[in-house]
């Protein structure tokens, strides 16, 4: 399992992610680039022994999820799962946003960050890109980050999933819940540990029974939580092209019609016959 890196690896990895993107943007293949990359990273980090494996490893498996599983100490994997996540063809995740992802993590890692804003960003990137919730949240739950008492709450949050509303779970486990509890209740203690703090709570307190898209952009918004990458409207190239196919072919019975009715000779065959009603007694409904 990874370890907790130093900031400059973060930094390095934030470049690296950028990097990549933008030159798979400029048709370059992802070998071709691991391949040249490597060269520019800051050599005192231990990233480009990293990217010279990732290239190894694709170029044997084909899988650039592969090279980041097989490194554990680094990568983390909540890493892992986003690359994998581009090769499954029924998720239809792409790697421009995988990667920007994973830079934008990276720049936060490298920053201020917190274990309940890492936490929040990582929810929202799975909820976002429906990308599911049991193997993210599992992978979340061995990131180094986060202590014993956040990987408790981890396991035990992919069971409330559902049954409470993601800003209930916070608000519940926020120190404002705690205050609120003690005007009413003075000796009042948590049965639980407090993971997020006052502001957190208010927020999500105040985003109850509303979106939990609004909640992501409130946190973002107030306390500089990471802002997740949009996810792109998918072109759904070869169902336009099958639904112009099917304009192309319509038109031209039209035009063999209009061209038969002109010449006297209209031949109804292709369109089939009407079908008969099966009993008598039936009756045709009028729209």
């Amino acid at each position: 399992m990874s370890g907790i890196l130093e900031r400059e690896e973060y930094v390095e990895q934030a470049y690296f992610f950028r990097t990549l993107r933008e030159r798979q943007a400029e048709n370059l293949a992802t070998q071709q680039i691991l391949e040249r990359v490597h060269e520019e990273i800051l050599s005192i980090t231990r990233l480009p022994h990293a990217i010279q494996f990732l290239a190894c490893e694709l170029k044997h498996s084909g899988l650039l999820s592969s090279g980041f599983a097989r490194l554990p100490h680094y990568f983390t994997p909540f890493q892992t799962f986003i690359i994998r996540c581009t090769e499954n063809e029924m998720l239809r995740f792409p790697l421009d946003t995988a990667l920007l992802v994973l830079e934008r993590e990276a720049e936060y890692r490298a920053g201020g960050v917190t274990p309940p804003g890492l936490f929040v960003y990582q929810f929202e990137v799975m909820c976002r890109n429906r990308l599911g919730y049991e193997e993210g949240i599992q992978a979340m739950a061995q990131d180094p980050f986060y202590d014993e008492r956040w990987r408790a709450f981890l396991r035990d949050f992919w069971n409330q999933i559902g049954v409470l509303e993601f800003a209930e779970l916070i608000f519940l486990r926020s120190e404002s819940y705690v205050l609120e509890r003690r005007r009413t209740e003075r000796d009042y203690q948590p049965p639980l540990p407090v993971l997020f703090g006052e502001k957190e709570g208010k927020i999500a307190r105040a985003n109850r029974g509303r979106d939990p898209l609004y909640l992501f952009a409130a946190l973002q918004r107030q306390l500089g939580y990471p802002v997740v990458p949009r996810p792109k409207p998918r072109d759904d190239a070869e169902s336009k092209l099958a639904a112009l196919k099917q304009k192309v072919v319509e038109l031209e019975k039209r035009i063999r019609l209009v061209e038969s009715e002109l010449k006297g000779k209209v031949d109804l065959s292709e369109f089939g016959k009407p079908e008969l009603l099966q009993n008598p007694d039936d009756e045709i409904e009028i729209p």
